[in-house]
């Protein structure tokens, strides 16, 4: 199994998590889920494997979430499934897929436990904020 990323590529840590996972040396799938959309076997399989809620992948910021009255902790999951079905966007971002596990990758280098091979060092976010020292070690 290949990685598989689900990306936004307007996003900052989609992008950091991509980079980083090249860096690895690997060639991911790039899924622009905001382009092809989510169904709902895979929003259910996704959030399975990531041990993930629903409203614990509730993009709740640069979303439409408010507006939707997503908000309200009472709102069912099913209800926030509904949505994230017709507004791909109020899924979090980036979920990342390989063969050590699916996760949502924020922060960027939550990615780190998910690759065989590790990139190698120094390693930058967009910011300029170090992930990985020149030794190829995760900053703590």
């Amino acid at each position: 199994m290949s990685i598989v990323i689900h990306h936004n590529p307007a996003c900052g840590t989609s992008r950091n998590v991509l980079a980083i996972i090249r860096a690895s040396g690997a060639d991911p799938t790039v899924i622009d889920y905001l382009e092809t959309g989510w169904t709902r076997p895979q929003l259910l399989a996704l959030f399975a494997a990531a041990n993930l809620t629903p409203r614990a992948a509730l993009r709740t910021s640069k979303s439409p979430a408010e507006d939707l009255g997503l908000l309200d902790p009472a709102t069912p999951d099913e209800t926030l499934i509904e949505a994230m079905l017709d507004h791909p966007v109020l899924v979090n971002r980036p979920i990342v897929c390989s063969p050590r596990g699916v996760r949502l990758c924020r922060p960027s280098e939550t990615v780190l436990d998910l690759l065989e091979t590790p990139p190698n060092g120094p390693l930058y976010k967009e910011d300029g904020q170090m992930i990985l020292d020149e030794t190829g070690q995760p900053l703590a």
